[in-house]
């Protein structure tokens, strides 16, 4: 099937046909999915945010403005081609739509889902800037794949022609699994070997249902299963095989593991007890989710109800940790930051729902002290003023003198980002270079490590980041896995 599109750079568009589809932004104003009341989202883990209807899918789409540089495109990790299939959207044509919207994302759904559309596409949507509110594009992104799977368009991947080569892909995160599929359609057997008990990573484990439910993932990784992708869980690289062991079992190797070490704060008193990291908390309540059995969450260590919770950070993490111990019935929940709000690193809409939810905000606080004879009990805080800005361009919190005050608290949750573990070290491949963060070290052409045949994407070569990133590192990884097998199958040609 071939398919037309078209914006309004090209030169042989009907001004008038293009006016009655699109343009509406003037008469059409903004609309986002409605979401749940503040008190029922609040007793479950469900998604916050209903689905659109078709009628207001389209209306939406028609709002957005076709510019001649589409500055959401361009703010797109994936360069997603959303002009094009939004205006297939406002037109009814939505197979076309999903169609479009897959070939540059193996995700869509989740992106639409969970993206920080306001630092990215909508952030940079022209009429945005202009006052007339962005086009709701994560919405709609959501609305074309889930409408999609309704209708059953999305099917297992049909090889044409299967490949004796294989890829042993390390991780089933984001990078992982989008890696998987791109070589997948290429004929190549995949086997993915992963340390956890499901496929899917961070999306499983790391981020709550009320931003993504677990059977959002669980689609997508069946869907790749029936495809003829084989994964391998509990599975731990150093201890089940060596990465040697490994390379000597396929063609190429993809480390695509993500970055799970919490980072730590140098505070007086963490060696407490009920000072948890932000995986541990998150991981302990999806898994709960999932119906397993977590003796921490059953015994009421990693259990939030009726305690009081201080989460430390501001990222997208730390948001899911005070929304996740709301709903866990905390008795209450702050969130310490160093900087002010404008300054915070996670997404703005994040920030909104846990203010809705009850979450008491702290800003330009940082901890000095934990306090408590065997487990916390309080935390002295110190207050914070944004002083010059670092190398980052960021202003730099300077602490107030003589300018500290006292919380009480019954758990801590660091959620202060995440680094690489010593992946070398762990997978017994000591010749494995890492840069001075700690990351894997690759060409910056072919995503290749020092290791022939070794790749690397995601998190582990450019450090904690967003899926969207994670994506398209994982599909650009494919591109050079394919172009290495390519040209090792033609040496093996002229050998034999």
């Amino acid at each position: 099937m071939t398919y037309f599109f078209f914006t309004n750079t090209n030169p042989i568009i009907n001004s008038k046909h293009m006016s009655k589809q699109m343009l509406k932004f003037v008469n059409i104003a903004k609309e986002t999915p409605s979401k749940r009341g503040v008190i029922s989202r609040k007793e479950d883990f469900k998604e916050i945010y209903s689905e659109f209807i078709n009628e207001k899918a389209k209306e939406q789409s028609s709002r957005c403005s076709q510019c001649g540089v589409p500055f959401c495109q361009v703010h797109c990790p994936l360069s997603n081609n959303i002009p094009d299939w939004l205006k297939l959207t406002a037109e009814g044509r939505l197979l076309e739509a999903y169609e479009l919207s897959q070939s540059t994302n193996n995700m869509p759904e989740i992106c639409g889902r969970i993206c920080p559309q306001d630092r990215l596409c909508e952030g940079n949507c022209v009429i945005e800037q202009s006052g007339h509110g962005t086009v709701t594009i994560g919405s709609i992104e959501k609305y074309i794949t889930e409408n999609a799977w309704e209708k059953g368009w999305i099917k297992p991947i049909k090889v044409k022609n299967e490949k004796k080569q294989s890829v042993g892909i390390i991780g089933a995160g984001p990078a992982g699994l989008a890696a998987a599929e791109q070589l997948r359609k290429l004929g190549y057997q995949i086997n993915i070997y992963d340390r956890y008990d499901r496929p899917g990573g961070l999306l499983i484990y790391g981020i709550p249902n009320f931003k993504l439910e677990k059977n959002v993932v669980q689609r997508r990784t069946k869907l790749l299963s029936k495809s003829g992708v084989k994964f391998i869980q509990n599975f731990e690289v150093g201890k089940n095989s060596t990465l040697e062991q490994l390379r000597e079992k396929h063609d190429a190797i993809l480390v695509a593991t993500g970055v799970y070490k919490a980072r730590e704060i140098e505070t007086p008193g963490t060696h407490l007890e009920n000072i948890f990291s932000a995986m541990e908390f998150l991981t302990s309540s999806n898994k709960k989710g999932l119906g397993d059995k977590v003796d921490l969450f059953d015994n009421g260590i990693l259990n939030a109800e009726g305690k009081d919770v201080v989460v430390i950070g501001g990222g997208d993490t730390a948001m899911d940790c005070v929304r996740t111990a709301i709903r866990q019935n905390a008795k209450s929940v702050k969130c310490l930051y160093r900087r002010d709000k404008e300054n915070m690193p996670g997404s703005a809409r994040e920030v909104t729902n846990a203010e809705e939810e009850g979450v008491e905000f702290a800003w330009l606080s940082s901890p000095k002290k934990f306090v408590g004879k065997k487990k916390i009990e309080n935390i002295i805080v110190n207050k914070i003023k944004l002083g010059e800005p670092d190398d980052s361009g960021r202003r730099r919190p300077e602490v107030k003198k003589n300018l500290e005050f006292s919380i009480k608290v019954d758990m801590v949750i660091k959620a202060l980002g995440f680094d690489p573990e010593n992946i070398p070290k762990l997978f017994k491949s000591e010749n494995l270079r890492i840069t001075q963060w700690g990351t894997l070290k690759t060409d910056f052409n072919t995503m290749e490590t020092n290791l022939p045949g070794v790749f690397a994407a995601g998190d582990i070569v450019r450090g904690a980041s967003l899926v969207v990133w994670a994506i398209k590192d994982g599909r650009d990884a494919a591109n050079s896995i394919k172009k290495f097998l390519e040209s090792k199958e033609i040496k093996s040609e002229k050998v034999a």
